[in-house]
């Protein structure tokens, strides 16, 4: 049974937002899910959630660009938990103004509902990309930030606005820095579904961008108890801190790729597109997290290895009706 406070999740219809609310729901929560209005009705991937699941969720159309949408989302809630985001970095640099309208403004909006009605804590989302090339590894939160994209930008104005709120109101936020998640209902922009799924469409040549960066993955079903230990450990232990989430192994998209061939049963190739390749200066070529701090406040860890999770997200898209959700051929921005 869920207990009757309520806690707020924005971004609830995205990738890891599905995947929190449900995490949310199974350790006794009631959620009350915003999703951004769209004239199709469509609660994106929380559509997919067995009943069970969503008979404890109450989605509420809105935009976190809108005050009183975000002030009606969080009214009576005890935890936010804010995910709402642009997210992908080639968008950024064709629509930056769009990103500082959500991820700083939209951010900006959730502080101020959550300090409006008095919510006991706020987990912010920010990203490992807000760090830029790795300087020094494994990357804690004191390595310096270094945004090389319009996205990242955004998402560091947004973290500065978090640790202000704090700093100046005693706004309760707590800052969880996730490195690359990956796993079922993620979008074609990130590269973990685009060679899956291209396989899984039945192309044995993938077409990708640079092969070189090193990124730590994070199977998604870890970020989300991650999330949960931020918004659930003592206050004394996490509130006005920020904390990164990741596994601390590294592996190169070219080796990633071979391994997710020897998992799916096939010897890839690899077509190089130029319209996937960040601009020179932008592109992150080392990331791969330290998460001691998290571990110690919270005592999570990691409870998947990459293989575990590549081999859930491959069961994923192989299903055909998954599958026919994205379009495998062209290149998600």
């Amino acid at each position: 049974m869920s207990t009757a406070t309520p806690v707020a999740v924005t971004g609830a219809e995205g990738f890891i937002g599905s995947h929190l609310v449900e995490a949310l729901v199974a350790s006794g929560r009631r959620v009350r899910a915003m999703v951004q209005y769209n004239s199709f009705a469509s609660h994106g991937w929380l559509e997919l959630l067995p009943s069970e699941v969503r008979d404890h969720v109450e989605v509420v159309m809105g935009d976190v660009r809108d005050p009183g949408s975000v002030r009606e989302l969080v009214a009576g809630c005890d935890t936010v938990y804010h995910l709402a985001a642009l997210i992908a970095i080639p968008y950024s640099y064709r629509a930056p103004r769009s990103y500082v309208d959500t991820n700083v403004t939209g951010t900006l909006n959730v502080l101020e509902a959550v300090r409006d009605v008095g919510a006991a804590r706020l987990v912010h989302t920010s990203t490992s990309e807000t760090y830029g090339t790795a300087r020094t590894v494994p990357i804690s939160e004191d390595h310096p930030i270094n945004t090389q994209s319009p996205y990242a930008a955004s998402k560091a104005g947004a973290d500065r606005l978090a640790d202000s709120y704090h700093a100046s109101f005693g706004t309760p936020v707590v800052t969880l820095r996730p490195f690359n998640t990956f796993g079922p209902r993620q979008s074609m922009r990130a590269v973990i579904p685009t060679v899956i799924g291209q396989v899984a469409a039945g192309e044995r040549t993938v077409t990708l961008g640079d092969l070189r960066p090193t990124r730590d993955f994070t199977f998604v079903h870890d970020t989300a108890a991650a999330f949960l230990a931020a918004g659930t450990a003592p206050a004394g232990k996490v509130v006005g801190r920020t904390f990164n989430a990741g596994t601390g192994g590294e592996i190169s998209v070219g080796d990633l790729v071979t391994l997710i061939g020897k998992l799916m049963g096939t010897d890839l190739a690899v077509v190089e597109d130029p319209a996937r390749l960040r601009p020179a200066g932008s592109e992150v070529m080392r990331l791969v997290c330290d998460a001691t701090r998290l571990r110690e406040a919270t005592g999570w860890a990691p409870a998947y290895s990459l293989e575990d999770g590549l081999a859930r997200t491959i069961d994923f898209f192989r299903d055909p009706a998954h599958l026919a959700r994205y379009k495998t051929a062209a290149y998600n921005v």
